[in-house]
C-alpha cells in the first residue's frame, strides 16, 4: 500500500488540507473536536507528516547544531546523550558537527549559526576567540555555550562548571590525606582549540597548594595531548624524579587511567605509594574505583539545550548563566600518606 497523504487525512478527517496542517503543526486555531477527528484520521491511516514539507510551512529547519571537539570522547558523549533524550521530546532533530582540526573549528564557529542551517546552535567546550565574536553577537539564531565562555559574549545563554573549584576540590582532598608532593597531569594549557578546563582546574591546584604553604615545583606538572597514552608518559618522568610526587590530580578521568598505567608500570601500588585523583566521573570511573570530582555531564548536555529550546519558543528574553555543581567522589584510589 502506498503511503498516505495529507489529502487522504483531509479526505477522511472531511476537513480542509490547512485545517490538517494546522492540526500537525499545533495550531491553537482549531477547535476541539475538529482537532480529535483530524488526529483520528492521521491515527487510522497511519499517516507520517513529510518532514520536508513541513519544514517548509514552519519556515524553519527543524534541527538543532552542536558543535563538538573530539566528541568520541567519554566525556562529550555524555554530553550528547543529555542534548539527544532531551531532544526526542521536541520536534527537532539533532546534527553533530564534530571538530578534530582547526580549520573545521573556524569553519563551524563562521558557518553554522544561521538559520538556513539550523535554528539554534549548541558550543561544547570550544570556548570562542576574538575572531569568532562578530559572526557569533551576528548571528540569526539563537547560540547556547556547554562549558564554553568568552568575556565578550554576555548577550548568550551559558551551562557553566567551575573548573578552577574542582580543581582546588581534587588538590584539597590530597592535602587533607597528607600529601606535599603533588603533581598534576593535564591537556596543554596553551592550545589552539582554546579549551580552558585544564587551564582553570590548574589555577585551582596552584590556589590549594598556595593556601596549604606548599611551594610549586614545575617538574610535577606534565602537559600534553589529552591520552591515557599520553598521561602515562607524562606520569612516568614524575616517577623517576628522586623526590616522587605521593599524589596527582589528572585533569580528567581519561587522563587519570594513564596515571594508574604508569604506576603499574613502575611496581607502585595505588593508593599505598601512590594516590591518583581525576576529574569528571565519566562511567568507567567507578569501574576502577577512581576517585574523581564528578561533573554533571549528561545535565550539562540538558541544560544546554533546555536553555536553547526556551529561547526558540521566546520564553527566554535575557541570557542566564546555568552553574552546575561540582562533588568530590572517594572511591579506591586515594588514601592517607604516612610516609
Amino acid at each position: 500500500m502506498k503511503p498516505a497523504t495529507i489529502r487522504d487525512v483531509a479526505k477522511q478527517a472531511g476537513v480542509g488540507l490547512g485545517t490538517v496542517s494546522r492540526v500537525i503543526n499545533n495550531s491553537p486555531q482549531v477547535s476541539d473536536v475538529t482537532r480529535k477527528r483530524v488526529q483520528e484520521a492521521i491515527e487510522a491511516l497511519n499517516y507520517v507528516p513529510n518532514p520536508t514539507a513541513r519544514r517548509l510551512s514552519l519556515g524553519k529547519t527543524l534541527t538543532i547544531a552542536a558543535i563538538v571537539p573530539f566528541f568520541t570522547r567519554p566525556s562529550f558523549i555524555e554530553r550528547l546523550r543529555g542534548v539527544e533524550l532531551t531532544l526526542a521530546e521536541s520536534a527537532y532533530a539533532l546534527n553533530i558537527y564534530n571538530v578534530e582540526t582547526i580549520q573545521r573549528r573556524d569553519q563551524c564557529m563562521r558557518e553554522v549559526p544561521r538559520k538556513e542551517i539550523a535554528d539554534g546552535v549548541l558550543i561544547f567546550s570550544l570556548s570562542p576567540r576574538d575572531a569568532d565574536i562578530p559572526y557569533l553577537l551576528g548571528a540569526d539564531v539563537p547560540i547556547v555555550l556547554v562549558d564554553a565562555n568568552h568575556p565578550s559574549l554576555a548577550s548568550l545563554s551559558r551551562v557553566v562548571v567551575d573548573d578552577v573549584e574542582g580543581g582546588r576540590i581534587a588538590t584539597q582532598h590530597l592535602i587533607d590525606l597528607g600529601h606535599r608532593r603533588i603533581g598534576y597531569v593535564s591537556d596543554k594549557l596553551d592550545n589552539p582549540f582554546n579549551f580552558q578546563s585544564s587551564g582553570n582546574r590548574y589555577q585551582g591546584y596552584r590556589m590549594a597548594l598556595d593556601s596549604a604553604g606548599i611551594p610549586f615545583r614545575p617538574e610535577y606538572h606534565g602537559q600534553g595531548e589529552h591520552e591515557r597514552y599520553k598521561a602515562c608518559q607524562l606520569t612516568a618522568r614524575m616517577l623517576n624524579i628522586p623526590d616522587r610526587p605521593t599524589g596527582i590530580f589528572a585533569s580528567s578521568d581519561t587522563q587519570a587511567m594513564g596515571v594508574l598505567e604508569a604506576a603499574r608500570n613502575f611496581g607502585l601500588t595505588v593508593p599505598d605509594e601512590l594516590s591518583v585523583i581525576g576529574f569528571d566521573d565519566i562511567e568507567v570511573a567507578e569501574y576502577f574505583g577512581l576517585t574523581t570530582v564528578r561533573q554533571l555531564l549528561f545535565e550539562s548536555g540538558q541544560h544546554g539545550v533546555e536553555l536553547l529550546l526556551k529561547s526558540l519558543e521566546g520564553k527566554i528574553d535575557h541570557p542566564l548563566c546555568d552553574t552546575l555543581p561540582l562533588e568530590l567522589v572517594v572511591r579506591k584510589t586515594t588514601a592517607a600518606w604516612t610516609g
